[in-house]
């Protein structure tokens, strides 16, 4: 059985996750125990809240570099996958993990909301192991202020007020803007493509 590991920290939102995880039958482990974290054959690193709190959170506590550190596949969420960058725009500026080496930018308000909250689609997806192309223009949901750029690591795009990165992955490391555990049928096929990928 896979064992699953959820970095417990200071954003997390680990009730939807686990019992999206229960749905699918798997069992998960919250956790910041590094040595748990490294020997799960996959790590989710879901969030809500703020950048510069959980930062500082993670540098405190050792766990920033632990994430780094990490050789399975790896999932950020939300503001997991906003932390995984080099740096964000909130709260006037924060370093973060600088696995995806690009800047979380904050949306310019013009005639849409922000947040930026509830229901889009997929509009692009790109070649890569963890979202298959049958999934374009499928919904997902959202609940963001700031967004992570087109980069050459984005392999799914989503258009609100600009085009954004909806998912990343650069080697073991993947990650969601979207929420696939509030994301329906949708998300459970992410989360199920994602549970069976190797590294």
């Amino acid at each position: 059985m896979t064992s699953i590991a959820v970095i417990k920290y200071n954003a997390g939102n680990n009730f939807s996750v686990l019992s999206a995880l229960r749905r699918l039958g798997y069992e998960a482990t919250v956790t910041d125990d590094p040595a748990l974290l490294a020997s799960a054959d996959k790590v989710i690193f879901p969030g809500v809240g703020q950048a510069a709190s959980a930062m500082e959170y993670l540098r405190r506590t050792g766990l920033d570099n632990v994430i780094r550190g990490l050789k399975q596949p790896v999932l950020g969420i939300c503001i997991g996958q906003q932390l995984m960058c080099r740096r964000s725009e909130e709260g006037g500026g924060v370093d973060c993990l600088g696995i995806f080496d690009t800047e979380v930018k904050r949306f310019e308000a013009q005639e849409l909301k922000i947040p930026h909250m509830g229901w889009d689609t997929l509009d692009e997806i790109r070649e890569g192991k963890f979202l298959s192309p049958h999934l374009q223009g499928n919904w997902v949901y959202y609940v963001h202020s700031y967004y992570v750029p087109v980069i050459p690591e984005t392999v799914a795009v989503t258009r609100y007020i600009n085009p954004f990165s909806a998912a990343l992955q650069r080697d073991n490391f993947f990650a969601t803007q979207f929420h696939p555990e509030k994301s329906g049928d949708t998300g459970e096929k992410i989360l199920k493509e994602w549970l069976t990928v190797n590294g």
